[in-house]
């Protein structure tokens, strides 16, 4: 008797609607280890990690995180005794690449990654000070410790790299999108496809308000090119497998469909000559795409994408020039007190937006009272109060973290 896939029926009632991802599932589906095709094994977790099996040995597709490591490990071994030959990582994610020691405990691996991997390995050492304050607000995870030991790739390539590993030939293609570092595995033997944080069951993670550039067009054309392998089946970075090429093909061309939407139309705005916050009111966003189950803004905010595409073309100042060299924004909360005729009316203003759901006026107005008079006790609980209602409003998990950092801040 056939064991019932619990993958495929996650999976299935996504897709129909009889669950909906949210701000947290997509980074704890955390279903056990399924094949899900001939000799391929799906670990879906924190980060997803795949095994492929081949006549020397195992390859994977992502190791995990060092939180993960040893529950990858056991889950892997569970399914097969068989040495780990290569590992290969999808972008260098601490989340994805960080996953080697159990294995190599047991033997030495080969470790393949595209050749920008280890620039980003370097770039984490030098900030991890700053990645540990940045990942801290938004995984909200206390007494996170960046790590500075990372176990770089022994392998790079720049383009493409096909490998046979034991008979088995895996495709390893360079796409720029959510890092510039991304590796999509094609599997032809198999028909699947590995997307690493290319596809992850919610609005691509394309405009990260606290991380480096993301890559909107490049992304697009990262998705309609994967198109064209025919995969039937597709194993995200992030969330359940999807399997039959129909579904498969929709979840590609509708995400690539969704980024390119907000890529023309904010190109065409800057060339209009219009400021960022002209822009940012102007774009739209395709309903019937933001509603499909695997696009559900809970992860990243598509508002996030717009300042993305404006940072990477137009730079960091956004058109209004009491913006470019401006006064520190304590003298600006003074001066809006003063003028306001003191801290009591800006508080019930805050408080009064927030009562009418204009919460982003009301955390504008809350921090000016907050600047003006860091020690005000009224101040200090309007803030907290209006930061916990955006939080509660937003899909999203960086905007929810962001607002519910700003409410716990002393």
């Amino acid at each position: 008797m056939t064991t019932p896939s619990k993958l495929r029926a996650l999976t299935d009632d996504l897709w129909s609607g009889a669950r909906h991802t949210d701000h947290a599932s997509i980074l704890t589906t955390m279903v056990p280890l399924e094949e899900v095709a001939p000799g391929v094994a799906f670990h879906s977790g924190f980060a997803n990690v795949v095994a492929i099996t081949t006549g020397e040995g195992l390859v994977l597709v992502d190791t995990g995180s060092p939180m993960t490591a040893a529950v990858v490990h056991q889950q892997v071994r569970a399914w097969s005794p068989a040495p780990v030959h290569t590992a290969i990582y999808t972008h260098g994610h601490v989340d994805h690449a960080m996953g080697t020691a159990p294995f190599e405990a047991e033997r030495p691996l080969r470790v393949v990654g595209h050749e920008l991997v280890a620039a980003r390995f370097d770039r984490y050492v030098m900030t991890a000070g700053w990645n540990t304050a940045i990942n801290t607000r938004q995984f909200r995870i206390p007494g996170l410790r960046w790590p500075t030991a990372y176990r770089y790739p022994d392998v790079t390539y720049r383009d493409r790299l096909d490998l046979d590993i034991g008979g088995v030939t895996l495709e390893l293609h360079h796409h720029r999108g959510e890092t510039d570092d991304h590796t999509i595995v094609w599997a032809p033997h198999a028909r699947v496809l590995c997307t690493g944080d290319l596809f992850i069951w919610a609005a691509p993670n394309c405009g990260n308000p606290q991380k480096v550039q993301r890559y909107v067009i490049e992304w697009a054309e990262a998705l309609e090119a994967m198109r064209g392998f025919g995969a039937e089946v597709l194993l995200p970075g992030h969330g359940p497998p999807i399997f039959g090429a129909a579904r498969v093909d929709q979840a590609l061309r509708e995400t690539g469909a969704f980024l390119r939407s907000i890529h023309e139309q904010v190109v065409a705005l800057m060339n209009a000559g219009l400021r960022l916050d002209d822009v940012i009111a102007q774009v739209t966003f395709p309903a019937e795409l933001l509603a499909r189950p695997y696009l559900r803004p809970v992860y990243d905010d598509p508002a996030f994408v717009v300042r993305n595409v404006w940072r990477r073309y137009g730079g960091w100042w956004d058109g209004n020039p009491a913006r470019l060299l401006p006064a520190r924004d304590a003298a600006i909360a003074a001066e809006v007190v003063a003028l306001a005729g003191g801290l009591a009316p800006v508080i019930a203003r805050a408080r009064a937006a927030a009562d009418r759901g204009e919460l982003a006026l009301a955390c504008q107005l809350a921090e000016w009272a907050r600047q003006a008079a860091p020690d005000d006790p009224d101040a200090v609980a309007a803030r907290k109060d209006v930061y916990r209602a955006r939080a509660a409003a937003e899909s999203s998990l960086m905007a929810r973290s962001i607002f519910t950092a700003a409410a716990e801040e002393k």
